[in-house]
């Protein structure tokens, strides 16, 4: 059966191209709000970290109506740190709108997410986005994703691809750059006409590939995905099974069964091949799982995720400060809330470790650990991590370590640090290409050599660089390199801060508290320039005598502090460092508290 009535549509681009605001501006022209209707901008980023820092961080589904066809689209992250989203919810579509910004042209994720839309033969459309910026350069852009789509051995039916303008803000469209149409009915009748219907066997036994899970506190699991064949039914029986795995579960049922209608899922007694449906009732459902009929019980091949790159230890907080700030501290609450993680994450592995109170948690970048650590300490967790290692490979015998494909953009007279940096952190320069007055820079570097350089990157181009990273592949270990070229300024006792204190502490390097914050001993306060660690006593209070009194410490000037974020603080943190993550507190500590023991540590290591 041809499904004239359906498309389904993956939107898909790099960070920050301006997916979710077309996406936003795409449901208002199909009909999914009410003229009046007040709608929040980027209305698909539903979570709060996501509108916080203006990324997509999750898959979301949703749909449109135009000229009597219901079209399912997928709005998908553009981070790096978050591909596995992006590969999966490929299965669930037969076409994908490539988004492309017409000043910044393809970047390192729009190389990713073509490579993996053209390897799996789906129809594409090529979007030019931001057509109104006043530095666009739409042709150059144009020839430019050319070029990369033969780079990537595209066929000659996706070498033609059709090229759509757009402004997402304004939701305006058009098939040629010059003049600009008043809605978006030329991106909506390119998708009509290029992306096929799909030739569903929908007489055939129910086949239900999923793609995504969701979970409700009240339901449990809820399964996300395209029908391949058939027809499924609520309140029917279904069996489990798996393309990697040769078990196969029976006597399961689907209780609820929904489809998207604009933002809201709406309970529906059945659907055919085609239709992306919602679903609960099912437990221990995972990611790539076939929901079948008893009678023909048939997986559907499933995608290979990419393997992490990154992996820190997750450990329960053993400060002197530890259960005073969080709601959940104990190890197995600390234990369940990663392992329901990977229920939702398919990029994300998560081990026992030889301590029953630490867990090895492997991710695809720093990003992608730090918003699951971000989400752990909103839910009230409490627990320590570990600074960030890359995972290596044995290939052949030979050591190898992951690589990553670093994009620089700078102004012209700014190259000289990114190149030295580069140069320390042993990055082979790729291509160099003039854009305007700014330089676009391409490089491979271990991705070991990128910890803690955005900050770093940040001041040598005076906050005008942009930088961007994916990984690129396995080569052999590179080498020693060192991580960090400054020393920390530790806690000698515990207590609380004091202005006096820290007038004194803050000669020898720059603090990260104020006074009155509550410390403990090998607690991180600050950083030095020195390659070693230096003890301070924060907590010193001047003596009174007859001649001195203790108002004469109004008269101290502080130095204002530097305030880390999240990521700064992993970015920071050195191997032999934790960082305390509590609900309301960031607090980088030492993995020995006491300065004696920690001396002798030290001495060992060095004369091993």
């Amino acid at each position: 059966m041809i499904r004239e009535d359906l498309r389904n549509v993956a939107i898909i681009a790099h960070v920050d191209h301006g997916k979710t605001t077309l996406v936003n501006e795409m449901l208002a022209q199909g009909g999914v709000f009410r003229e009046n209707q007040q709608v929040q901008d980027r209305v698909m980023d539903s979570g709060d970290l996501e509108r916080e820092r203006g990324i997509t961080i999750l898959a979301k589904n949703t749909s449109a109506h135009y000229k009597g066809v219901k079209i399912n689209i997928i709005d998908t992250p553009g981070h790096a740190d978050f591909s596995g989203e992006v590969e999966r919810v490929l299965k669930m579509v037969n076409g994908a709108i490539i988004l492309v910004d017409a000043a910044e042209g393809p970047l390192p994720q729009t190389r990713f997410v073509m490579q993996k839309a053209l390897s799996l033969g789906l129809k594409t459309i090529i979007v030019i986005n931001k057509v109104d910026r006043p530095d666009a350069r739409i042709e150059e852009v144009v020839e430019e994703m050319q070029l990369l789509m033969m780079d990537l051995d595209a066929t000659d039916e996706q070498l033609e691809s059709p090229i759509v303008y757009c402004c997402g803000r304004q939701g305006t469209a058009s098939l040629t750059p010059d003049k600009q149409e008043e809605n978006l009915n030329p991106l909506f009748d390119t998708i009509l006409e290029t992306i096929p219907p799909m030739d569903m066997d929908v007489d055939g036994k129910g086949q239900l590939l999923v793609s995504c899970i969701d979970y409700n506190e009240f339901v449990g699991r809820i399964g996300i995905g395209r029908i391949e064949r058939g027809v499924i039914r609520a309140n029917e029986p279904v069996s489990i099974c798996n393309f990697n795995e040769p078990k196969v579960r029976t006597n399961c049922r689907i209780v609820n069964l929904y489809q998207i209608e604009g933002l809201e899922r709406v309970s529906v007694p059945e659907a055919k091949a085609g239709d992306i449906v919602v679903f609960s009732g099912i437990d221990g459902l995972n990611i790539g799982d076939t929901v079948c009929e008893p009678s023909a019980v048939e997986p559907v091949e499933f995608v290979r995720i990419e393997d992490p790159t990154v992996e820190m230890t997750f450990s329960v907080n053993d400060s002197p400060f530890a259960g005073k700030e969080g709601k959940f501290v104990t190890t197995r609450q600390l234990r369940d809330r990663l392992y329901k993680e990977l229920l939702r994450d398919v990029s994300l592995r998560v081990n026992d470790t030889e301590s029953a109170d630490s867990f090895r948690v492997c991710g695809r970048g720093e990003m992608h650990l730090s918003i699951l650590i971000e989400t752990m300490r909103r839910e009230g967790y409490e627990f320590q991590v570990s600074t960030p290692k890359v995972l290596y490979k044995d290939i052949d015998g030979v050591r190898h370590e992951p690589i990553e494909r670093f994009v620089a953009d700078v102004p012209e007279d700014m190259t000289g640090p990114v190149f030295s940096a580069m140069g320390n952190r042993k990055g082979n320069l790729v291509q160099m290409t003039a854009i305007g007055t700014r330089m676009r820079l391409e490089f491979t570097v271990p991705s070991r050599g990128l910890f803690g350089y955005k900050s770093e990157f940040l001041t040598d181009t005076k906050g005008q660089g942009i930088m961007n990273t994916i990984f690129y592949s396995y080569e052999p270990y590179k080498g020693d390199m060192q991580r960090r070229n400054t020393g920390s300024l530790v806690a000698f006792e515990t207590g609380e801060a004091v202005a006096y204190g820290l007038f004194n502490a803050q000669g020898r390097g720059n603090l990260f508290i104020t006074p009155g914050t509550p410390v403990y001993q090998g607690m991180v306060v600050g950083y030095t320039n020195l390659s070693d660690d230096i003890n301070v006593n924060v907590c010193k209070t001047k003596h009174l005598t007859n001649t001195r009194s203790s108002s004469s410490d109004d008269a101290l000037t502080l130095i204002p502090v530097s305030k880390m974020s999240l990521e700064e603080c992993l970015e920071f943190i050195a191997d032999d460092e934790l960082l305390e993550v509590t609900p309301k507190s960031l607090r980088i500590r030492k993995r020995i508290l006491d300065s004696e023991l920690r001396a002798k540590a030290r001495f060992k290591e060095k004369n091993k």
